[in-house]
């Protein structure tokens, strides 16, 4: 059944534009979502007065639609089929369901818009078929920005994020930029509103930095009907205290004392998965070696895991006692290591 604007409204079919505008802001502001949070139904009779009002409160839309009813935006290619068939229009005007005749013969409306025609391809009817694909256009693609962390691209994450569905009439002003004689709070005096969404969307894990994630039918509205654009988020990896991503990669520095370098032992080596992973570290390791923790990096986006590369960084003791000096010149004697001072060692040496 046809939604009745004037119903919706609760205004007589002759109401004034000053009666249509008073019970719109009253309609408004008992439904307003930011009056209602979490109502559902609120929200659809929120859209359905501001839907009413939309179309009453125009002079244009307002004639067509007490002519035609809900098929007043089709009221252009009525007139002109009718001008085609050189006949007037005879019946109810502007019911649902109403019978016209062209020529003599009586088209019910429901037939020519879809209702119950066949003549449209898919049984679309008579004018979705003239209509199909006429001045409809898809609408713009949207990008917007989010920032994660290297754990959360390790791990995936998700992000709420707010869209703009398109611009229309402030519903709470009605276009007027004030209520009551003060500044519309809702639109901030310009008398346009656009209606704000949250949505959650998944961050996969992996995710490069500067990479697009697409979301479907999240972007501009189209025109006419047309297919909605899309949304991408621009995804920024920020840079970790500790790791350094290279593609699926990633490289960390891990302590190795000096002793366990030139004897041998053992590393701790932290991971994104939250575990430290014991090295090897074999005797006469120099510093700048690199080992390879293979499948220990980043998800990759076909599946599996980049490598972990622990480069080792030898750590010398802040300070040392007697013993461990006189080990110190012991070790240096037997492995012959210049006592004597460098060139330029001297305070204001030079070559």
């Amino acid at each position: 059944m046809a939604t009745n604007y004037y119903d919706v409204l609760g205004v007589k079919k002759d109401a004034s534009a000053k009666e249509l505008r008073a019970a719109f802001r009253r309609l408004a502001r008992r439904h307003h979502p930011d009056v209602n949070p979490g109502n559902p139904e609120a929200e659809r009779r929120f859209k359905e007065v501001n839907a009413a009002y939309e179309v009453l409160s125009d002079a244009d839309k307002r004639t067509k639609y007490d002519r035609y009813g809900d098929q007043w935006e089709h009221a252009d290619q009525i007139e002109q089929m009718r001008r085609q068939q050189g006949a007037g229009f005879g019946g109810a005007r502007g019911a649902p369901g109403a019978s016209y005749s062209f020529g003599g013969e009586g088209i019910d409306l429901g037939d020519l818009f879809g209702g119950r025609g066949q003549a449209g391809a898919g049984g679309g009817g008579f004018f979705d078929s003239i209509l199909r694909g006429r001045g409809r256009s898809r609408g713009q693609d949207v990008e917007q920005a989010v920032r994660v962390s290297l754990q959360e691209a390790y791990s995936g994450a998700s992000r709420t994020v707010e869209i703009r569905e398109g611009e229309e009439r402030c519903m709470v002003c009605g276009g007027a930029g004030q209520l009551a004689g003060a500044t519309c709070h809702a639109c901030r005096g310009s008398g346009m509103g656009t209606p704000l969404r949250r949505i959650e969307v998944a961050i996969p894990a992996g995710v490069q930095d500067g990479q697009r994630i697409r979301v479907s039918g999240r972007g501009g509205p189209g025109a006419n009907g047309g297919a909605a654009g899309d949304l991408y988020l621009v995804v920024s990896v920020a840079p970790h205290d500790r790791f350094e991503r290279r593609d699926d990669d990633l490289l960390v520095d891990v302590d190795v004392p000096v002793a366990d370098a030139a004897l041998g032992g053992e590393a701790k080596v932290p991971t994104l998965k939250g575990r430290t992973l014991a090295l090897r570290i074999p005797a006469g390791t120099q510093a700048g070696k690199v080992f390879r923790l293979a499948g220990q990096g980043m998800p990759k986006a076909g599946g599996g895991f980049g490598d972990l590369y622990a480069e080792a960084r030898l750590v010398l003791p802040a300070t040392i006692t007697d013993e461990q000096r006189r080990l110190f010149e012991q070790l240096r004697e037997t492995t012959g290591a210049s006592t004597e001072p460098g060139v330029g060692a001297e305070a204001g040496g030079s070559a």
